[in-house]
């Protein structure tokens, strides 16, 4: 398995002190013809890229106690995929204001989290998972945040350790822990 990046920070979070979010990009869709946007599969990349996500996760003691999904198709088999290598499936809700959501939209959907969950998933899409990212640890600098910026691609993962209740959850309200892309 090929990782790109990697913080180099700790990103074992004890939940009694922080929650930690999760946000990973769906993997690498195909584009039949003729077929919705929210109907696209996986492409063959996404289809190896999932599950190496997933194993990313679970190496690094993040497999979430709940994960809010985007109902897209891409979205959904990224979960299934991702979650498969994980001992027990995860509560998850299919959430449709992920789908086409903005940074702001998705801050009211962390906002909504169950407050007992210590580790969540949001499975989303681009441009909006990198807005949320960016807007809740605006304050974060090196070298994690500075490739997020430039970009956040497919099977990309962040990991964020916010101070406090996700009912707070706000900008700069957050640490970037690490950014990755697992690759299978």
């Amino acid at each position: 398995m090929a990782t790109e990046g990697g913080g180099g920070e700790d990103t074992h979070v004890n939940a009694s002190e922080s929650r930690t979010l999760v946000v990973l990009r769906h993997a690498k869709s195909a584009w039949p013809e003729g077929v919705p946007d929210a109907r696209r599969p996986l492409g063959p990349r996404g289809l190896r890229d999932a599950p190496v996500a997933g194993r990313w996760l679970h190496d690094r003691g993040l497999v979430p106690e709940a994960v809010v999904c985007s109902p897209a198709l891409r979205t959904r088999q990224t979960l299934e995929l991702a979650a498969a290598g994980w001992d027990e499936a995860p509560p998850t809700e299919f959430d449709e204001r992920i789908y086409a959501a903005d940074g702001g939209e998705l801050v009211e959907v962390v906002r909504g989290l169950d407050a007992t969950v210590g580790t969540a998933l949001l499975v989303g899409h681009q441009p909006g998972v990198q807005d949320l990212v960016e807007f809740l640890a605006a304050g974060t600098g090196g070298e994690a945040m500075a490739r997020l910026r430039t970009k956040f691609p497919t099977s990309g993962i962040a990991v964020l350790a916010l101070a406090g209740p996700w009912r707070d959850a706000a900008g700069r309200g957050a640490r970037l822990l690490d950014f990755a892309v697992p690759r299978g």
